[in-house]
């Protein structure tokens, strides 16, 4: 059932989701659900070195096993041996080295998965073991990894150390002009995985003209086709890929995974052939949360007039580019946080390391700054004597104000009213003691009753970007077909990440046609143009646009044409943005950032200082969300990214020992559950983005951003301790 009404401009839609009901009856068809007749299996080989030369592949054996069709090499690519998502730095297949533990060496086809399997482990593969960078603040002093200017780029500030992917400066203002109190830190952040529950997995099905078709759970289709054909040595149109049931995303899906590798064996099998990882493997089989490293100072009046910030950033990106030179610009963009300072000095360096590969996940490089910028804040607030939320309140940054880049904030960033409405949601009382262990910090784990719990209340503010930046032609497309009796087919190939941007796509049609008769065909390359990725809180805003533009058009020409079937196919753009300066960051245009988003959250914890247990009691929040097309839906992204955040705060991180992944499965890498999650209370504030249709902004990544920072904070009222990393491990918080 849907409703859709125009107020104020804007469309609301108030629309049960149309996969909610095969979800939770489990009939929902997930990339992994896939078959096809005549399904052979595709399984891969994978390296147990972080770090080796590559001397042998003998395939022979494995050839030879029942049921085996094909096993391919680096070999066997008959393109363009290297793909990236920014950078072709990634051979398809290794060569001549493994540069991570789990790289893809080599890949088989056999007719069944555990004939797969076997084959697989009977490729013989003599490595010679090389030493393994896996310190990023020893990079740029070891051997290269990549030969140089592997990432160079025009605009990209030069730097002719070894295993630099991109270093940044964002500089303005007098970093030396006089201030009263100056606090300093260093804050580490550690690597986190999306942990998505649908392991990677598709279908690639050979079309018998050479061509392939492509069936995946990704977040970008276009992208992928474009780095798949020129590796297969096709053109674009003989690659189609099509969006598979996706059971979670968060970045870890932007990158290439068994695309490439079943398009292969596919070809060379002339069959159908599936890929699925299992949960091991998934670990090693897509990028992470860059691990961050932070050194801040903060200089502020006697008042809490903040004077000057300056920080220094370091981002191990482990073997490969992927997308960090994104993820280094938005760590040093926001790095000070939504505060308004004329004198900044941040220095940002992403290198190349033998640690796994990382790349975009939700909130990617904002959320590792804010940890360390709010922690100052709070540090500030204490040296000043000053309420940490009037401190906060005291240098807001608000239209009119100027980012660290030099760009004026020209949209809606309501930062006072969002810290304003956070602070002022009434916190829980405590609860009295004794109480049932389930209530304390550590559930059932918990072997006191409660004496040594410690109760404490933070706060923190974070924002972020929304859409592509920094010159990026960032566009989405939308297809309408009209048919004379007034029904309509949408077509948009945006992904469906489980955010709901399908829902808000249908919502947008049946408002702009004045009919519920609109059925969305789930975009494919081969039917109508890229809508960019599901990433950088861009879908709603882009695929609104793009939807309503085609639309207004299929109505138009239809009206032109005195009725009949039309078919139109639109492309929508957001306001266009300009680089940073490579020497100074500072914008060279009038914006670098089409639009930010911020918001504020307030949390409740209490730590059993005694045994290192933490609960967290109750998470309030205010968002600035432009405004809400689904208010039910925009709730649910907070409380999902909130979790996310509340996993980084406290339990979630991959642990390495030199480069391998000693905790690849959800046995070991905990993650929060049903019973970890307090009740979030969400207050949403609507002030419309005035150049993104309907007003809206995207509203996914800011409670990520923000809610490890929040939780932190009351972390350390609780304790009186510094916490500086995270996640906050037991060790940290005991032994007052």
């Amino acid at each position: 059932m849907t409703t859709a009404a125009l107020s104020h401009g804007r469309a609301e839609t108030a629309t049960r989701r149309h996969d909610a009901v095969p979800k939770v009856r489990g009939e929902f068809a997930y990339a992994n659900d896939l078959r096809a007749a005549g399904m052979l299996w595709g399984h891969t080989v994978r390296s147990p070195h972080a770090h080796a030369r590559v001397v042998s592949i003998d395939t022979s054996e494995a050839a030879r096993m029942p049921g085996v069709h094909a096993v391919l090499t680096h070999d066997d690519v008959p393109g363009r041996k290297t793909y990236g998502l920014d950078f072709p730095d990634q051979p398809v297949l290794a060569s001549d080295r493994v540069r991570y533990f789990g790289e893809a060496v080599a890949i088989v086809a056999a007719e069944e998965p555990e004939q797969a399997r076997r084959a697989a482990e009977a490729v013989r593969v003599e490595y010679e073991v090389l030493q393994p960078i896996v310190d990023p603040e020893r990079a740029t002093e070891s051997e290269p990894l990549h030969p140089p200017g592997t990432t160079a780029r025009h605009g990209f500030r030069e730097d002719p150390r070894p295993n630099v992917v991109r270093a940044m400066v964002v500089t303005r203002g007098d970093i030396e002009a006089p201030a009263d109190v100056t606090v300093s830190g260093v804050y580490e952040v550690g690597q986190q995985d999306q942990a998505f529950l649908g392991p990677e997995s598709g279908l690639a099905l050979p079309d018998g003209e050479g061509g392939v078709d492509i069936h995946v759970a990704t977040q970008w289709t276009h992208v992928d086709r474009d780095q798949v054909a020129p590796c297969l040595a096709l053109e674009p149109e003989q690659v189609r890929v099509h969006l598979a049931g996706v059971g979670g995303a968060f970045g870890g899906r932007e990158d290439l995974s068994m695309q490439i590798h079943a398009a292969l064996l596919a070809l060379r099998t002339g069959r159908p052939v599936k890929m699925a990882y299992n949960r091991q493997e998934s670990f090693v089989g897509h990028i992470h949360r860059h691990p961050a490293r932070i050194w801040a100072e903060h200089r502020a009046t006697k008042a809490g007039q903040l004077v000057s910030v300056r920080m220094r950033i370091l981002l191990d990106g482990g073997a490969y580019a992927s997308s960090s030179e994104a993820v280094l610009s938005n760590a040093c963009s926001f790095a000070i946080g939504p505060y308004a300072v004329e004198n900044v000095e941040i220095d940002g360096l992403v290198v190349y390391t033998n640690n796994p590969p990382c790349g975009a996940m939700r909130g990617f490089g904002a959320v590792q700054t804010c940890f360390a910028a709010e922690a100052q804040m709070d540090r500030l607030a204490a040296g000043l004597g000053i309420d940490p939320v009037e401190l906060r309140l005291l240098n807001a940054l608000e239209p009119g104000g100027r980012l660290a880049t030099g760009q004026v904030i020209t949209g809606s960033l309501p930062t006072r009213e969002v810290i304003r409405r956070a602070a002022a949601l009434p916190i829980p009382e405590p609860e009295e003691l004794p109480r049932d262990v389930l209530r304390l910090p550590g559930g059932a784990g918990n072997t006191t009753r409660g004496e040594g719990v410690r109760r404490g209340v933070g706060f923190a503010v974070g924002f972020k970007n929304l859409c592509y930046s920094e010159g990026f032609d960032d566009y989405c497309t939308a297809r309408v077909r009209l048919s004379a009796d007034g029904a309509a087919e949408v077509y948009c190939a945006s992904a469906e990440v489980g955010q709901g941007v399908h829902d808000v796509i249908l919502g947008v049609a049946r408002r702009e046609l004045g009919t519920d008769d609109v059925e969305l065909v789930t975009g494919s390359t081969a039917d109508v143009g890229s809508a960019g990725s599901t990433s950088a809180s861009r879908m709603t805003w882009m695929a609104a646009g793009a939807v309503q533009l085609a639309c207004r058009d299929a109505l138009e020409e239809q009206e032109r044409a005195g009725g009949g079937e039309v078919d139109v196919e639109r492309v929508y753009r957001h306001p266009r943005t300009f680089p940073l300066d490579p020497e100074t960051g500072q914008t060279t245009g009038e914006r670098s950032h089409v639009a930010f988003a911020v918001a504020a959250m307030r949390v409740v914890v209490e730590v059993d200082v005694e045994l290192g247990l933490t609960r967290v009691v109750w998470i309030g929040t205010a968002q600035d969300v432009g405004n809400a097309l689904n208010p039910v839906a925009v709730e649910g992204q907070i409380e999902g990214g909130t979790a996310q955040g509340l996993g980084l705060a406290l339990m979630e991180e991959i642990q390495t020992r030199d480069g391998a992944i000693l905790n690849p499965n959800f046995t070991d890498y905990l993650m929060p559950t049903f019973l970890d999650m307090p009740p979030v209370v969400s207050d949403l504030v609507e002030e419309p983005e005035p150049d993104a249709p309907y007003g809206v902004k995207g509203v996914g990544e800011p409670p990520t951003v923000v809610s490890t920072a929040a939780i932190v904070s009351a972390l350390r009222d609780a304790t009186g301790r510094e916490l500086a990393r995270v996640p906050v491990r037991p060790d940290d918080v005991v032994g007052l």
